[in-house]
């Protein structure tokens, strides 16, 4: 993580679970860290944990990344006030327990599509302007899920219908901005990270008696080991599981 020392991250979905743990260990790996939440004070009592000398490092901002002209005015903020962004952590994800063919369920439907898509393309888009512009090396993490790779179905569990397609389309999308980088010209990588079954207020609480779990810490790790590759090396995805995970 050296050659992060000092340099800039974006970690969308701060406020708690995966997003939280990335904010924290960033800052104590060297980074100036900006994590974005609409429960934004959240993000600021995450300093209270850091060691006191890094607590500065770790700045709380509010943007709901559902919506498109809140993402362009932070990261046009954030360019500004922070010399560039250097790594975004496409992190920011819901899910909504919904059957697509018996609910009304257009407002639950966009809400997951903005949210746990749209989001990596709009904030992916910002972040690589700034990126281009000071054309230092640099990393995109998108946030995806063993989801993304395989369709669950367990009469047992709550549906995760239209979760699975938004991770679907990341593991797509990951590979799309991995070509648009390298004809980009610019020296910046993207990753995807599928995690199994984790810790997080997203797992409804009907599969945290019943599964094994991994911790948010751990996937936090895991996004370390990626950053932290020479710049010859691009992890293209990795996906980690709970010892004993069975039902994906």
């Amino acid at each position: 993580m050296e050659q992060w020392k000092n340099r800039t991250a974006v970690v969308t979905g701060a406020s708690s679970g995966i997003g939280a743990a990335v904010a924290q260990d960033l800052v104590k790996a060297g980074m100036i860290v900006i994590g974005l939440a609409r429960r934004f004070e959240r993000v600021e009592a995450l300093k209270k944990d850091l060691p006191a000398n890094l607590q500065e490092n770790l700045h709380a901002v509010k943007c709901d990344v559902s919506k498109e002209e809140n993402i362009v005015n932070v990261f046009s903020w954030i360019d500004s006030k922070f010399n560039g962004i250097d790594v975004l952590i496409n992190n920011a994800g819901i899910h909504k327990a919904i059957d697509l063919i018996h609910e009304e369920n257009s407002l639950q439907t966009r809400e997951m599509v903005d949210t746990n898509l749209l989001s990596y393309v709009f904030c992916t888009r910002e972040a690589y302007k700034s990126m281009a512009k000071h054309g230092r090396n640099s990393h995109v993490v998108h946030m995806n899920s063993v989801l993304g790779h395989n369709i669950l179905f367990n009469p047992d569990f709550p549906p995760t219908n239209m979760y699975i397609p938004t991770k679907f389309a990341i593991t797509a999308l990951t590979e799309i901005h991995r070509q648009e980088f390298i004809r980009s010209k610019h020296h910046v990588k993207v990753s995807s990270i599928s995690p199994g079954f984790t810790r997080t207020e997203i797992v409804p609480s009907a599969f945290l008696e019943v599964i094994p779990l991994l911790e948010p810490s751990d996937v936090s790790q895991s996004i370390l080991y990626i950053l932290g590759t020479p710049p010859h090396v691009q992890i293209h995805d990795l996906m980690i599981r709970p010892f004993g995970e069975t039902v994906v």
